[in-house]
């Protein structure tokens, strides 16, 4: 078209019909198509799996943590007898202040080897495993009797007899030893260890408290005599 007013004109009325039709195509492009009931059923059920799905999970995740630690714990049984033991070892301690009288003899180390000899003649052979536990049993020991195995008023006792290089399993005996399985479930509730060693664990445990229990005549105090007044200065120096 020859460039005059009048097509100038006509183009610009074009221009115009053109912006509107383009913009209400546009309009419609940009709605979303009706969605059809199975679209819509097909969303509903992505939100619904989700954020709910998402808090699922976490609360999931934390059950199976708390199951997992509770299936980890040990479980020991003391037998009767020994179970007397610890109530008279509470008893002299805290209600008459008696002590055990140290250093014991037998003391742990002698306890322990005892054992491995006792098993080794009934298995017919020395195991390895046997002789692991036993060794696991004395570290336990040393480091837990400053920390959760003492009574307030043995501490003075303890600093007595250990220090510098002294371990406390050659200076203590069976009557603390046995605290230590009393402790041992705790201790062990979170030891990262496979489902299936920690119940030949649990077995090996409980046949060593059987064997504290057949010997418990020659392995355990039946009196206390050391008292906290005779053994330190004072009830004021427990620390």
């Amino acid at each position: 078209m020859k460039h005059t007013e009048e097509n100038v004109m006509k183009q610009q009325a074009l221009d115009r019909k053109l912006g509107v039709d383009r913009s209400s195509k546009s309009g419609r492009s940009s709605q979303s198509k009706p969605k059809s009931s199975a679209d819509v059923k097909a969303d509903k059920e992505d939100q619904k799996n989700t954020a709910p799905k998402g808090r699922k999970r976490k609360i999931d995740s934390g059950v199976e943590k708390d199951n997992s630690s509770v299936e980890k714990l040990v479980k020991i049984q003391v037998p009767s007898t020994l179970k007397k033991h610890l109530v008279d070892d509470w008893d002299f301690v805290t209600q008459q202040d008696k002590l055990v009288k140290l250093p014991r003899s037998p003391n742990v180390d002698d306890i322990l080897t005892k054992y491995l000899e006792y098993r080794s003649k009934k298995d017919g052979i020395m195991t390895d495993s046997v002789g692991e536990i036993l060794k696991g049993i004395r570290c336990y020991f040393d480091k837990a009797l400053p920390v959760m195995l003492l009574y307030k008023n043995e501490r003075q006792q303890y600093h007595k007899f250990v220090h510098d290089d002294v371990s406390p399993s050659t200076i203590y005996g069976a009557e603390h030893l046995l605290r230590l399985f009393v402790k041992f479930p705790e201790l062990l509730a979170y030891v990262n260890i496979g489902e299936e060693t920690l119940t030949r664990l649990q077995q090996k445990l409980m046949d060593f408290l059987n064997f504290l229990q057949k010997n418990q005549s020659t392995l355990f105090l039946s009196a206390y005599e050391g008292s906290r007044v005779s053994e330190g200065k004072g009830k004021g120096n427990d620390e």
